[in-house]
């Protein structure tokens, strides 16, 4: 996002960033019983909050009741955090976050079926009971359209609007107590929480570097200059573009794997 853009009556553009030092700190204090410190926290991870959120965008969902939904899921994330654990807090918050928005949007999720629609769904299961009592046998598709004289495409779509829709979350296999799921079936390997967990991790780490260590970065990796054309560019040697680009990259590192 770009600019300043509201959510829920907070500027995006403007929403802090915590350090991790700072982070542990507040986890501490909030974990003692000091609300400033919870709050300073909530406050200081909405950016995490809008990160996660943007991914559940274009659902047909107000980015204000997501985002809303995304701090709960943040407040919990906060109360629940392990400090014994020697992992950064955005491992924990990112999927704390988004299993909130995924339980707000499955509860809230309903196939609506048009009136015309069902009529026609209606019309369907009469004539493939009759046709079944009179034959014997189950119709096809092919036959109910004929009897019906309608295009076979709308028989089949009728059908399957009435048929119940199944939760992601449904179990499809059980034993000894573990159970696999229809999302668990279904493989997509580039929308993970993994994926999603690196990503928010890397742009964390970006937002620290200096705004010099950022150009370099962008010039190199996102434009493809050379360190001798980013250093025209920018008005400095190569080999301090070189300490400087390796600086950069250290830094990223030292803060996604901290």
């Amino acid at each position: 996002m770009q600019g300043k853009v509201e959510i829920c009556g907070v500027n995006t553009a403007e929403l802090p960033v915590l350090k991790q030092s700072q982070m542990r700190a507040l986890l501490e204090r909030a974990r003692a019983g000091d609300r400033a410190a919870r709050e300073e926290l909530i406050s200081g991870n909405l950016r995490l909050v809008l990160s996660v959120v943007q991914k559940f965008a274009g659902r047909g969902e107000s980015m204000d009741d997501l985002f809303q939904v995304g701090v709960i899921g943040l407040i919990k994330a906060i109360d629940a955090f392990d400090l014994s654990q020697n992992v950064q807090f955005s491992t924990y918050g990112v999927p704390m976050i988004a299993g909130e928005l995924r339980r707000y949007l499955r509860d809230r999720s309903a196939v609506r079926v048009s009136r015309s629609m069902r009529d026609t769904a209606y019309k369907v299961l009469q004539v493939r009971e009759k046709l079944q009592a009179e034959t014997g046998r189950e119709p096809d598709i092919e036959t109910i359209a004929r009897a019906l004289e309608i295009p076979r495409e709308e028989v089949g779509f009728a059908l399957e609007a009435i048929c119940d829709p199944v939760s992601l979350y449904d179990p499809v296999y059980s034993d000894a107590g573990e159970s696999a799921t229809v999302m668990d079936q279904i493989g997509d390997t580039r929308n993970t929480d993994e994926h999603w967990l690196e990503q928010i991790a890397l742009e964390e780490a970006m937002r620290r570097l200096t705004e010099r260590e950022k150009r370099i970065l962008a010039l190199r990796f996102y434009d493809g200059r050379t360190q001798m054309e980013v250093a025209k560019q920018v008005g400095i040697s190569q080999a301090q573009v070189s300490r400087l680009e390796k600086n950069a990259i250290r830094q990223i590192k030292k803060n996604m794997t901290a």
